[in-house]
């Protein structure tokens, strides 16, 4: 059945060569890469013709070799997500506004504050921007009492704590309704 010369494949393994020595069932091979290794017979499959006279299509060994393998374990790799353009967010706490704010009165902070938060909003909805985050800070709860008084004279606003998780108490979201044309 097995003959030197005959071209053979290793069901097993990726591996391909030539019959060099025949002894029993055990055969040993010539690979292409130039290593001779010894295989039982059921370990390896002619390529080329057989005994039926045939060719044996490299197609269907390859199918065969890939039914032996033992399929990789599938790795669970996050997928990438789709950079998300991130929420504006507008820190209304003095220091952050201006260099120096010695000698202002609490009522001239406030009224600063309050413009600003005026002029981000007036900005995202001339914009159509759909959500803006103000950090007011927890403190005595002054600015957050200004702000929701101020949010709740615009329509098409809707405002609400910011999340919890990443601001603690001290922040308000702001979503802006948007008309489609």
């Amino acid at each position: 059945m097995w003959t030197k010369g005959d071209k053979v494949a290793v069901l097993d393994d990726n591996m391909e060569g030539k019959v060099v020595d025949v002894k029993n069932k055990r055969i040993t091979i010539e690979t292409t890469d130039g290593f001779e290794l010894t295989f039982d017979e059921k370990e390896l499959i002619k390529i080329g013709k057989n005994d039926l006279n045939f060719n044996l299509a490299s197609q269907s060994i390859n199918q065969i070799i890939k039914e032996k393998e033992i399929p990789k374990p599938r790795s669970f790799v996050k997928e990438k997500k789709v950079k998300e353009v991130g929420v504006p967010e507008f820190d209304l706490h003095i220091e952050k506004l201006i260099k120096n704010f010695r000698g202002m009165s609490n009522y001239e902070i406030l009224t600063l504050q309050a413009e600003t938060a005026k002029r981000h909003v007036e900005f995202a909805i001339k914009n159509r921007i759909p959500k803006i985050v103000f950090i007011h800070g927890v403190g005595e709860g002054v600015l957050k009492s200004e702000l929701d008084f101020m949010l709740g004279r615009y329509e098409n606003i809707i405002f609400q704590d910011g999340n919890y998780q990443k601001y603690g108490l001290g922040a308000t979201e702001v979503y802006f309704k948007q008309n489609k044309f």
